[in-house]
């Protein structure tokens, strides 16, 4: 009986599949300076994740499309990209004629809208980064990766572990997306990363500002949307083995993928190594203990129809990374305790190549997910589901070196329904319903925060529509969030124990909570005419405290302090005013996006007195420093500004110009307390790069380029108790070139990245370094651990 349901559900959908109709698109390509055939220009439909490619004589097709509205993508290399709509009814036919590139706005993007979307229509400010532009960063881990970006920054522990900070707000307060999915990983700790793959990873979309309506609560400082690389046209198959050498750390690293589309049947396939030893600078010289081991595989399995996708999809991240304490002896040196308990100092035999040593962490972090969207009479249904599980072991102690002093073992349901409706009458509008399930269980010899359970649920409605030059978007939000953590006692000897001994402790008291909150925001886009665009949003963020916030009660190592809850903490509440003007020219593109956000119930942590008047908590091995969250009201105004100039006749030539600012004051504080912690300095970028697109017969896309960062000083900081500490300025110069090079009949069967950082081998600290606050060297006086020293990298891609 139930195999005859399945045959009849399958008759019935392929009987609807044909109902609907099956058309074909084609058209033909060209360029607009000899009117020449284009081969080799991507075409995608990004609802559908389908793309083709043109032949020699220009020409695509995609057969088999539904009646619909559709976003078409066309995009090529050296080339300014084109987004059309268009309706299918029928077969139909369309002829594009591409300019050459200058610099582009024309781009595509999928996050935060309620369906694909021209970057230039959408409100909220959105930045995005390819693959190309990422591979000639170099970077340690992918939010490194991002570090130019302007507004971007990363709060750092040593070159293993970033956490990406957008305009001031960090932690929780930024939502992780692998693939339209959120990433779950503990991210409220300081030296907690993101676990994914940087070379799985062919885009970044960022969101600046409250963009949570379909992602639900926290993203009151943005979202970051990690993409994967989109499937290639039918009958194509790709292979890649990417090669990377860093000389500050010796780091190596080797990838290599398989992709393929045969008959609307796709894989991805990936396996990546990295290894690192410890880096070093003009200070500290070799820092000890600072390097990483780790390997990723990633799997996708997906079809292609007319009637929508369905794509499966695996990835693992395992990662050992070694954390610095910055112990150091009288003369300077680094110091460690060996297998029998004896300090011993570093020596140079120590500090070379990849051990991995006390204390670190071993991480793995499994994901399984599912996306889907099918096609109706009325409309288009996503649904993405997804389950992770995030085990992250700290290994403390050299004696036992296989005792796990802290384990979580946190496991996450998330689940998203969206059903967009079809165009009415220019209306596209979407909605859905989206959470998550979660529970995180302590397996560890310590405890941080408590054992929990969380469960989160929302529902939205957003709309969006273009009226000639005018788009509008709105949307409306209500979350619901419930989250409740176990009692836990210890005995006398820091176990486990039940509230019936008698001589237990309590180290987390029991407590159910329930918060709630709304979200939305409202926007236009106005397009004065094709070269300049006026933005504005308005927004409303919500986010729940986090566990952390909540109940923390414990030392974490990488953290420098000893860390404690408040189980009373209301919700951040968060109204930002976003403005932007894009202006695009044939020589000329400037860019300026100032913004000022009002949080009440800003959640952070302040450092404490203890009742003997230290500013220390006592310690099995050595004291801290007390911090205790707590929350006020809080305002953040700033704004990026960019220029881009390429002039005639020398278009190959840019010269690029950029400032990021962002100041954070609590309200009605006196000036020890009136600025936020962890706030990024404002920076000015400086960038000369000349691109070629053909060199001779056998070299293709060359670039050659030179930048000045400017990091001014800050002084803004958050001084009661010495909570945080000034930062100088520092000036850090860098300089890069690549190419593509042609062999066996591909122009870029070699792609090849060549980046020098901190030229000048400037010894300096970031502002968001947590290793600032490492203990003080005796020998030269200085305060904490300095960040990374010269850096060259080079980087070879070979495709196949």
């Amino acid at each position: 009986m139930r195999i005859k349901s399945s045959i009849l559900l399958v008759v019935l959908f392929t009987m609807c599949t044909k109902l609907y109709g099956q058309y074909k698109l084609s058209g033909h390509i060209e360029d607009n300076d000899k009117h020449e055939n284009i081969k080799g220009v991507l075409i995608e439909i990004p609802n559908l994740k389908m793309s083709s490619t043109t032949d020699k004589y220009g020409h695509f097709q995609f057969p088999n499309l539904k009646s619909g509205h559709y976003l078409i993508e066309i995009s090529c290399a050296g080339y300014h990209s084109q987004v059309k709509s268009i309706f299918i009814n029928k077969d139909s036919s369309i002829k594009v004629v591409l300019q050459v590139r200058k610099n582009e706005l024309n781009e595509v993007i999928v996050t935060g809208v309620s369906s694909a979307t021209a970057l230039r229509n959408s409100p909220l400010i959105v930045t995005t980064i390819d693959k190309n532009i990422l591979n000639q960063n170099s970077s340690s881990n992918l939010i490194d990766g991002l570090k130019n970006i302007p507004g971007i920054n990363q709060i750092t522990t040593g070159a293993a572990i970033s956490k990406p900070i957008i305009r001031g707000l960090g932690y929780n307060r930024v939502i992780s997306l692998n693939n339209c999915i959120r990433q779950e990983g503990q991210q409220w700790g300081d030296e907690h990363g993101i676990e994914i793959d940087e070379y799985a990873v062919d885009r970044v979309e960022i969101i600046k500002g409250p963009g949570s309506l379909m992602y639900g609560s926290d993203g009151i400082a943005g979202v970051l949307n990690f993409l994967a690389p989109k499937a290639p046209p039918i009958g194509e198959v790709h292979s890649q083995l990417t090669n990377n050498y860093q000389s500050n750390n010796h780091l190596l690293a080797q990838s290599i993928s398989n992709e393929g589309n045969l008959k609307g049947i796709q894989w991805q396939a990936r396996i990546t190594h990295k290894m690192a030893g410890n880096y070093q600078n003009a200070y500290d010289g070799q820092v000890y203990n600072s390097g990483f081991k780790e390997w990723d595989g990633n799997l996708m399995l997906g079809i292609n129809r007319n009637w929508g996708y369905s794509h499966i999809s695996f990835s693992t991240y395992n990662n050992t990374l070694n954390l610095v304490e910055g112990e150091r002896d009288s003369l300077g040196q680094f110091v460690y305790t060996d297998a029998q308990g004896k300090v011993q100092t570093a020596t140079a035999q120590d500090e070379r190549g990849y051990k991995i040593g006390f204390p670190h962490q071993a991480i793995q972090h499994n994901r399984l997910s599912a996306q889907n969207y099918f096609i109706f009479k009325k409309g288009t249904l996503n649904v993405d589901l997804g389950f992770q599980n995030n085990q992250r072991k700290e290994f403390g102690d050299p004696t036992q070196p296989n005792d796990i002093d802290l384990y979580f073992d946190l496991n996450t349901i998330n689940y998203n329904f969206r059903f967009n409706l079809n165009k009415v009458k220019g209306w596209e509008t979407a909605f859905g319903i989206g959470g998550m399930q979660q529970s995180n269980t302590n397996k560890g010899l310590s405890f941080l925060i408590p054992d929990y359970h969380l469960l989160d649920a929302g529902a939205f409605v957003c709309t969006q529509k273009t009226f000639d030059k005018i788009s509008f978007a709105a949307g409306i939000r209500g979350d619901s969030r419930i989250l409740n953590s176990s009692a836990l006692y210890l005995d006398t000897a820091g176990n486990r124990s039940s509230a019936n001994d008698p001589y237990a402790s309590l180290k987390f008291a029991a407590f159910n909570q329930n918060f709630n909150g709304i979200s939305g925001s409202i926007g236009l886009s106005y397009q004065i005419n094709k070269k300049t665009t006026l933005k504005g949003n308005v927004s409303r963020g919500f986010r729940a405290p986090n566990i952390a916030e909540l109940s923390s009660n414990g030392r974490h190592e990488g953290s420098f302090r000893y860390e404690i809850g408040k189980p009373n903490l209301r919700s951040e509440i968060s109204h930002q005013i976003d403005l932007a003007c894009f202006y695009n020219s044939e020589h000329v593109t400037i860019e300026c996006s100032p913004f000022v956000n009002f949080i009440q119930n800003y959640i952070y942590a302040e450092k404490l007195k203890t009742v003997n008047g230290t500013d220390s908590f006592p310690d099995p091995t050595e004291p801290v420093p007390g911090f205790k969250f707590t929350s006020g009201n809080a305002t953040l105004i700033g704004g990026e500004f960019y220029i881009d100039l390429h002039p005639h006749p020398l278009d190959w030539l840019h010269l690029g110009n950029s400032f990021a600012y962002v100041q954070a004051t609590q309200n009605h504080q006196p000036d020890s307390l009136q600025y936020l912690p962890f706030i990024p300095a404002p920076k000015y970028r400086g960038e000369v790069k000349a691109e070629l697109k053909h060199l001779g017969k056998r070299l293709s896309n060359l670039y050659i380029k030179c930048a000045v960062d400017h990091y001014f000083k800050q002084d803004k900081i958050l001084s009661a108790y010495n909570t945080e500490t000034r930062t100088p300025s520092y000036t850090l110069l860098s300089a890069g070139m690549g190419m593509n090079i042609q062999a066996y009949h591909r122009k870029d069967f070699f792609s090849l990245f060549i980046s020098a950082d901190n030229l000048t081998d400037i010894a300096y600290q970031n502002n968001l370094s947590r290793l600032k606050y490492a203990p003080i060297n005796l020998a030269t006086n200085r305060a904490g651990v300095y960040n990374m020293g010269r850096n060259f990298s080079i980087k070879l891609l070979m495709n196949f």
